[in-house]
């Protein structure tokens, strides 16, 4: 059985960029792996009346069945409007490896896709992205690609080496492909081990403005944007996980972005982390517990509050829609 996003009430990001462009913010994109992190994704989103794209790479597809993905993301539509927000809600594939993944997630209720060639060499990236982007189109699916490679490990992703965008590419492959948004490389990374403590983070702004020369207006996107925060690391050791001491990219450095053509923010690691660290800190308080509620309920808590406060210093996104009553 196939779906159209439009039946499941989502959105594409035309609209949801257009808007966040104009008015000097980012849509918080954010990588869920289950209900209880769908449902901390969006009743935070709707609280703060912030519009929403809701993540799902392969790998989280296989593992939760893109039949529960497209129904789960009903669900947290159905739900919102229960909630009296009228916040809009995507539903994208992060970091899509082939076409055949694309048009699986498109012909299956996904509003956007993202094709990942930043690994290929510069001339078949654009032959992949546009061949996904022309399949798309026809059903009003938006497209996001990327130019340059992040280093670093999360999900099925993974590069050893950091890569910057070259903004002289821009708008050559913007040009070519007719994607919708473009993913690029200025300093961050996936995983939570981005950093060591001590050093300085910094992203390279100077690519992003140039990079908004070339493409005036054009939807940029930052990848690997998790801040790893100290808290949750702590929690993670404290209540007997493991886990190496590392920072990821700060708060203030992303919310310059915001203020710019930066019209989406992917953010993983930090979910994961409060997720993981609520689990944790509800079973050592509790050992004998085997009441999957008791344990997951609070780590969904953990991970709403963390991201409401992302929603402010990072995204700028706050009241942009109708908040939940």
């Amino acid at each position: 059985m196939s779906y159209n996003y439009k039946d499941l009430g989502l959105e594409n990001t035309k609209a949801m960029f257009a808007k966040a462009n104009k008015n000097g913010y980012a849509v918080p994109a954010f990588n869920f792996n289950n209900m209880e992190q769908i449902q901390a994704i969006v009743e935070a989103c709707a609280e703060m009346g912030s519009p929403v794209i809701l993540q799902c790479s392969k790998g989280a597809m296989e593992y939760m069945g893109i039949t529960y993905v497209a129904m789960m993301a009903k669900a947290a539509v159905d739900y919102v409007k229960m909630m009296g927000s009228d916040i809009p809600i995507a539903l994208h594939l992060d970091h899509g490896p082939s076409f055949e993944v694309a048009k699986l997630c498109i012909d299956n209720g996904f509003s956007s896709v993202m094709i990942d060639g930043s690994s290929l060499p510069f001339e078949e990236n654009i032959e992949e992205a546009k061949k996904v982007v022309e399949y798309a189109h026809k059903f009003d699916i938006t497209v996001e690609a990327e130019l340059g490679v992040l280093a670093g490990i999360e999900d099925d992703v993974k590069a050893e080496d950091h890569i910057y965008t070259n903004p002289d590419q821009v708008e050559e492959f913007v040009a070519k492909t007719g994607v919708d948004s473009l993913a690029i490389a200025i300093g961050t990374s996936h995983g939570a081990h981005k950093f060591k403590p001590g050093d300085d983070p910094k992203l390279r702004l100077d690519i992003l403005k140039e990079c908004e020369v070339r493409v005036p207006g054009f939807p940029i996107v930052l990848h690997g944007s998790s801040a790893v925060p100290a808290k949750y690391v702590q929690m993670i050791k404290e209540f007997g996980g493991t886990i190496k001491d590392a920072i990821g990219i700060p708060d203030s450095e992303l919310r310059k972005a915001t203020k710019s053509s930066v019209a989406k923010i992917n953010v993983d690691t930090d979910g994961r982390l409060a997720f993981t660290a609520g689990v944790r800190k509800a079973m050592h308080e509790n050992p004998g517990q085997f009441d999957l509620r008791k344990y997951l309920g609070p780590a969904k808590e953990e991970m709403k509050s963390y991201y409401k406060t992302k929603i402010v210093n990072v995204f700028g996104s706050e009241g942009s829609y109708t908040k939940s009553k």
